[in-house]
């Protein structure tokens, strides 16, 4: 590849992997707010559960529709679909705010997560396109990388702007306020979530003036595929590498939050066993959680850089096989020792979801699109698995419920070890 051509693809990798950076914000401001919604509107963890559930279910329901769209118009097109989508989401807390019910939250996080997910099923596969097919894993990683810096900001904020800015009471105290009193809580407490979303809205729609206005690369199709959405799907059901994949990323995005939406779930309940008030427990337990996220931003810097020696594949194998580890340690030890596991885990979680999706779309040519907006449905793992842990912990077995997550690194260790082994088979023939 020329260095003209390379050096052609440098502003548009920077607005993509800038997406990249805006979608983490999004999911790290929000895993918080089961816990906040909990309180505000005085719910089980199981209601406030409720919020994964419509937030990852915008992904699972709009994958599919933004391949199709993508694929019949262009890359640039879904990203500026997806902006606009998560800028609408995010400005919506407003009118949701001044119903002063929950449900209307929901639906702005199914929204705004539509649009993440024309993002993400836009932005992954460009990113692939934009130079040698050979280092597109090592490339993805790298965009990837930017992501949790925006977790890192999103929790930040949540921790800062919302949850240190509500009303000290915690969930039993509310319970007992008179209903008029709760109403004026209620509202001053959602006021204070409403502010950080308008002003990512705010951002996001900068962003998408900015990228209406520059010329993005198309990706060329280099195959004759039958373009029919039937023999789409069949050559990737065929494909087992893809077919498993698909299912590792299912049971990765589940486990991934879980442990990050319910260790403020742990750590408060850790904490105020030491004596701590819950507020407090709250707010020291999502200090805990940005340590996590900076793990986990460190870790994927420096697994894009141990892919230059070490296949993807064992990285993966050896990764899942610890986080598992830990998550023993949360259910078997307990206490501090559980709590820090906990944040261990998100050190060897940090390459996993651009690595299966990588290794995944590794063979799937002109099918990359449809290809890529079935690991993006997968996200649905991240929707139907919080709950379930919900009501595990909703059962007064909060260790226990890691289990979960435990369930899910094994599943995907597995996908490395086969595919892994599929590797040396064709090295061997």
């Amino acid at each position: 590849m020329t260095a003209k051509k390379t050096s052609a693809y440098v502003w548009p990798f920077i607005l993509v992997t800038c997406c990249f950076a805006l979608w983490g914000f999004a999911n790290d401001i929000t895993n918080p707010m089961v816990k906040s919604f909990s309180r505000i509107f005085r719910m089980s963890v199981t209601d406030g559960a409720l919020v994964q559930v419509a937030f990852y279910g915008g992904y699972f329901a709009m994958a599919f529709p933004a391949a199709m769209f993508i694929r019949k118009h262009s890359y640039k097109s879904g990203l500026l679909i997806g902006l606009a989508l998560y800028a609408i989401g995010a400005l919506m807390f407003i009118p949701a705010a001044s119903t002063g019910n929950y449900y209307p939250f929901l639906f702005a996080y199914f929204v705004l997560t539509c649009g993440l997910s024309f993002l993400e099923t836009s932005a992954n596969p460009f990113i692939l396109s934009l130079g040698d097919k050979a280092s597109a894993t090592r490339r993805l990683n790298l965009a990837q990388s930017f992501n949790p810096i925006g977790s890192l900001a999103g929790m930040w904020v949540a921790m800062n702007f919302i949850q240190a800015r509500m009303n000290p009471l915690g969930t039993s105290e509310r319970a007992m306020l008179p209903d008029a009193e709760s109403e004026v809580l209620k509202a001053a407490d959602l006021s204070v979530v409403v502010k950080p979303y308008v002003a990512i809205g705010i951002v996001i729609l900068a962003l998408l003036v900015l990228m209406l206005l520059t010329k993005m690369p198309r990706a060329v199709k280099t195959g004759m595929h039958d373009l029919r959405l039937r023999a789409t799907i069949g050559r990737l059901w065929c494909n087992a590498t893809y077919r498993y994949g698909v299912v590792a990323q299912f049971f990765y995005v589940g486990a991934q939050i879980t442990c990050w939406t319910f260790i403020i779930q742990y750590g408060t309940q850790v904490f105020m066993a030491e004596g701590m008030a819950e507020q407090a427990a709250e707010i020291a337990s999502q200090r805990l959680n940005i340590i996590a996220m900076v793990l986990f931003c460190a870790s994927r810097f420096v697994c894009t850089w141990l892919m230059k020696y070490v296949t993807p594949t064992k990285i993966l194998s050896a990764f899942a096989a610890m986080a598992a580890l830990l998550l023993l340690m949360v259910m078997l030890v307990g206490g501090r020792v559980g709590l820090y596991s906990l944040v261990g885990v998100s050190a060897f979680m940090s390459l996993m979801f651009p690595t299966i999706y990588g290794l995944a779309l590794g063979g799937v040519g002109d099918d990359t699109e449809i290809g890529s907006a079935g690991l993006i449905m997968a996200i649905l793992g991240g929707s139907l698995l919080p709950p379930l842990q919900a009501l595990i912990i909703d059962g007064g077995h909060m260790g226990l419920s890691f289990i979960v997550p435990f369930v899910c690194f094994v599943v995907v260790l597995v996908y490395a070890l086969i595919v892994g082994q599929n590797e040396k088979i064709l090295q061997n023939t």
